[in-house]
């Protein structure tokens, strides 16, 4: 596999450091909200990265972390009259809710930087230690300068970095570009004790931490949105990197800006949306999908008419779902067409080639597309048991890769609708006309639409 590394504006042959087992640190939400459609695109691709990466062979330790202590928490929980840790665990909570939704997986670790102060401080520690950190009236601060290799993320001398950068009448940094590792205690903020006096963890440094406490301090891969190369994961890089003496991760992937109507999202223009919002619309299922029709890469814009089409993308491929799942039930045992066979593998030889090709999952789609195009054209009954099963499992699997086709019909509703079909079919041959139709209304009520197909009548529920 290739993976396009940030670092190196390359694509690169994926090697982990451990072959049995890959390391990768993907950052979280901060949970003072809903998490935002934003939010989302790196959450679903990077599960999809994760998925992946089990999928041909490896053992995965992904970690994504939840920022529960942050300005922002500080402020929302005073105006509500909560306390950060009430409103961490309410929308931690949430998190789940809503990313279960859109099919993302919870990580092996998900670590809270409330509980891993120590480990914080330790790092911090070490950077105090090793010379590039210094205290402030219990700030603590990051001597940018004293790093040679800042900026080589963002592929920015420091000197252009250094353009627009101030400080806060709050502050005594020695240099504009020095950040927060550790805060002096204000009112009305939650405070830990340590080496420099009781306050709270910058931001940066809590996933420089997590990712050294749970993976090593080397790791494999580091993932995150675009917004967060600079200066979120420039910083983690030289505070790692100077704690440790050892690169901090050997690829780095992020992917691109999501647009709104083909504008940049923004509360002040109104076109904000939580996923929590745009549920109450769409299925998670096609947010899903639209988020991976599109190289994870490359920006996307979300529009109500791209919308439409994922969900008619998704549904024709369902569609196809069900009609094999009829035609198994009804085809004879007969032999698999070697050719027919042959040209399904060909599917999931595109399928793998395009997910090596840095998970390119636009063109991974394309390939289920194929199998449902064979599928329509060239299986029927006639095809046998064996193919239509194939086809079934080949779509299953190729999908579970994507978190995506592997939703089941309840099958209490399919033994009810069956029932009533034998009984209509009962009443037909007996010329009970009334009691046909009767039975076809009360589907009708149930949103089942009726087929009569050479095979036997199939049934549907209607979109």
């Amino acid at each position: 596999m290739r993976i396009y590394n940030t670092l190196t504006r390359k694509k690169e042959e994926f090697v982990p450091i451990d072959k049995n087992n890959v390391r990768m640190y993907s950052c979280g939400p901060t949970v003072y909200d809903y998490f935002h459609i934003g939010n989302a695109r790196p959450f679903i691709v990077f599960d999809t990265m994760r998925r992946y990466l089990e999928y041909i062979g490896y053992k995965v330790t992904f970690v994504q972390n939840f920022t529960d202590i942050d300005d922002k928490m500080i402020k929302r929980a005073n105006a509500e009259g909560t306390t950060v840790k009430e409103l961490g665990e309410r929308f931690i909570e949430e998190y789940y809710k809503d990313a279960a939704a859109i099919g993302v997986h919870k990580a092996t670790i998900h670590p809270k930087a409330t509980e891993n102060i120590n480990a914080i401080i330790d790092t911090v520690k070490k950077l105090v230690d090793n010379g590039y950190a210094y205290n402030r009236d219990g700030n603590v601060y990051f001597a940018t300068k004293k790093f040679k290799d800042y900026g080589k993320l963002s592929k920015q001398p420091l000197e252009e970095l250094e353009v627009g950068a101030r400080i806060d009448v709050t502050e005594d940094k020695d240099d504009p570009m020095d950040f927060a590792l550790w805060k002096a205690k204000k009112p009305n903020e939650p405070f830990w004790a340590s080496p420099w006096g009781e306050g709270r963890p910058g931001w940066h440094i809590e996933c420089s931490a997590m990712a050294n406490k749970y993976l090593g301090e080397t790791i494999d891969i580091h993932s995150g949105g675009q917004d967060l190369i600079f200066p979120h994961h420039e910083n983690e890089i030289a505070q790692s990197e100077c704690a440790n003496c050892k690169p901090f991760a050997n690829y780095w992937m992020h992917n691109g800006y999501i647009n709104i109507d083909g504008k940049k999202m923004s509360k002040s223009l109104g076109n904000f949306f939580t996923v929590r919002d745009i549920l109450k619309e769409y299925d998670g299922e096609i947010i899903r999908f639209f988020m991976l029709s599109a190289h994870y890469r490359s920006p996307i814009n979300f529009a109500d008419t791209l919308m439409e089409q994922a969900k008619s993308a998704v549904e024709r491929v369902y569609t196809c779902i069900e009609n094999l799942e009829f035609l198994s039930e009804n085809a004879a045992e007969t032999g698999f067409d070697t050719e027919l066979k042959a040209k399904l593998d060909e599917c999931r030889g595109k399928f793998k080639a395009a997910m090596d090709d840095d998970l390119n999952t636009a063109d991974a789609i394309a390939a289920i597309f194929d199998i449902v195009y064979i599928a329509n054209t060239e299986i029927t009954s006639d095809s046998g048991k064996e193919a239509t099963e194939y086809a079934l499992s080949l779509i299953r699997e190729l999908g579970e890769v994507l978190g995506l086709f592997v939703k089941k019909q309840d099958n209490s509703i399919d033994a009810e609708v069956e029932e009533l079909i034998e009984k209509r079919q009962a009443a037909r041959a007996a010329k009970d006309w009334a009691t046909a139709d009767a039975i076809r209304d009360k589907l009708k009520e149930m949103n089942i639409i009726l087929k009569d197909t050479p095979d036997g009548v199939k049934w549907s529920v209607a979109k």
